[in-house]
């Protein structure tokens, strides 16, 4: 299997309380593409300006990434500009963006593109999300979309209707509690299944992602690592990490869906240990591998042997 993806393609200046740089290969479709390469192959829709790095080219080829879907138009590439808090690095401020060619971009799917099984709408104009859910020749097996804060407060109708279209959706735990207008992350996230979706991930930043469903939740832990470098991208890895797990098994049970959780969360890891997409374009099968099984023993601890009690006094002093 393979999956799709339309989202940004860009440029991003990010300065962090370790690490900062200028014009670093960022964007949505970016992360999310070598993310899910290591799974499955990927076909992107996005665009760039005639200022995009043949350099930057060669790497999503390297990945095997069908990029037939990258548009090349007259213009600088969109680009992006923020800083971390020194405090909480999972608090940032937006300084800067530039939409350039992305903000007329209006793409138009090849014929294999329409016949894609598995989709993911990466946080861009819901609007234009659902243009491009609109070309599918058929209903895709799984279609997730991500967005954020900046759509909801501005394109909620246009957003209501992409959450009503899909299977999975992806938010910051902030933004689904804004979405919903509901303080309790749990409840907001049911109000998000009722329009139709079967699930809802709830990005925590460092503390990991929480994937809920009509009947059940499931939650994975942050890797806890020493040093995080630049939280950029991480969310859209994880949804790389997610969709690709997903489409190259095409196993969407539970079991497979919390699967795809903490690989997702395997991809988030690798990307915030470098600046863009520095460590997460250079994983090798010993280090995916070996941080899964990390991630395992995080949640790992014996539970009760046959005839084992748990410790328990009651009221009256009986046990």
């Amino acid at each position: 299997m393979s999956v799709l993806v339309v989202g940004s393609v860009g440029y991003d200046t990010v300065s962090t309380p370790v690490a900062s740089g200028t014009d670093l290969l960022g964007g949505s479709a970016t992360f999310f593409s070598i993310a899910a390469s290591y799974y499955t192959p990927v076909s992107m829709i996005a665009v760039v300006g005639d200022d995009f790095r043949q350099d930057d080219l060669s790497l999503l080829k390297a990945h095997r990434i069908d990029i037939s879907g990258l548009e090349k138009a007259r213009g600088k590439t969109f680009r992006w500009s923020g800083k971390y808090s020194t405090e909480d690095v999972n608090v940032r401020d937006t300084l800067d963006i530039q939409f350039n060619v992305f903000a007329d971009f209006n793409p138009t799917l090849t014929p294999e593109q329409r016949r894609q099984d598995y989709l993911f709408l990466a946080n861009i104009d819901p609007e234009l999300q659902l243009h491009v859910l609109g070309q599918m020749e058929s209903r895709p097996k799984l279609v997730a979309a991500d967005t954020i804060n900046f759509w909801i407060e501005g394109k909620r109708d246009s957003l209501t209707d992409v959450i009503k279209s899909v299977d999975v959706v992806f938010m910051d735990e902030g933004e689904v509690r804004s979405y919903a207008q509901e303080p309790n992350l749990v409840k907001a996230a049911r109000a998000i299944m009722n329009l139709g979706p079967k699930a809802v991930i709830a990005k925590r930043g460092e503390h990991g992602v929480l994937l809920l469903n009509q009947d059940s939740a499931f939650a994975a832990p942050a890797f806890p690592l020493e040093r995080v470098v630049d939280p950029t991208g991480a969310g859209d890895s994880f949804a790389g990490g997610f969709m690709g797990y997903l489409a190259e098994t095409g196993d969407l049970s539970h079991g497979a869906f919390r699967r795809a959780a903490v690989l997702g969360s395997v991809m988030g890891s690798f990307a915030v240990e470098n600046l863009s997409v520095e460590k997460l374009s250079s994983l090798t099968y010993d280090e995916l591998i070996s941080r899964f099984n990390a991630f395992v023993g995080l949640t790992s601890f014996d539970g009760l042997k046959p005839g084992e009690k748990l410790p328990w006094r009651n009221k009256d002093g009986t046990g």
